[in-house]
């Protein structure tokens, strides 16, 4: 009796790119494409319906990002094995990856051999790290924002005034000056702009 094919969900809001993924995938015989998803919150659901062995997540989703999702998945689904996917590539995404239980983490511009390769090795409970990205995240190290200081940022980058970030948090004003200084000192930024577009460059939001 052969083996059973591997179930792979996808979760990917380009709609152009989950379909260019689901057709290279689907050439696979040992691979079967249960579910695909564009939105970062409906990938547990689906993840329950579905009952993929593999997940291959974006990192940059819409309802929540990839690294959200991984978490949940591998929290609630420990069998199912999470890649994330990204355009962008950041160091500060790879220990965040990991530290959710992300199994895989490859950059998009990687080959359709080289990611059917990853999700077989992935399955076969091996960590798949795109050698780049793993040499970017050993000389930058980990995420030097914490979580708090993370979700103060993307309130910024979203437009919030420190007020209205203080109001969704319910924190002083003062506060939350306070965080974006040392967030601005961390990043060597000199406006919270600047502090924005260093932690995306640095993988770090």
């Amino acid at each position: 009796m052969s083996e059973q094919p591997l179930r792979l969900l996808i979760a990917e809001d380009l709609e152009l790119v989950a379909e260019a993924l689901e057709a290279l995938l689907s050439t696979e015989p040992a691979f079967l494409v249960v579910a695909r998803v564009g939105r970062g919150d409906h990938v547990l659901p689906a993840v329950e319906r579905y009952r993929p062995d593999v997940a291959l997540l974006d990192v940059d989703m819409p309802g929540a990002t990839g690294i959200e999702a991984a978490r949940l998945v591998t929290a609630g689904y420990p069998d199912c094995k999470v890649i994330l996917l990204t355009a962008l590539p950041g160091s500060g995404h790879v220990h965040r990856a990991l530290t959710a239980g992300a199994s895989g983490y490859l950059v998009k511009a990687t080959t359709g051999a080289r990611l059917i390769d990853a999700i077989k090795a992935v399955a076969a409970g091996t960590i798949v790290i795109d050698p780049q990205l793993a040499a970017d995240a050993l000389r930058s190290g980990p995420n030097a924002l914490s979580e708090r200081e993370q979700q103060i940022l993307r309130l910024v980058d979203q437009g919030y005034s420190t007020r209205a970030i203080a109001a969704e948090l319910f924190l002083s004003h003062g506060t939350v000056r306070n965080y974006l200084s040392t967030v601005m000192t961390k990043l060597d930024a000199r406006t919270r702009v600047e502090a924005v577009r260093a932690a995306h460059r640095r993988g770090w939001l």
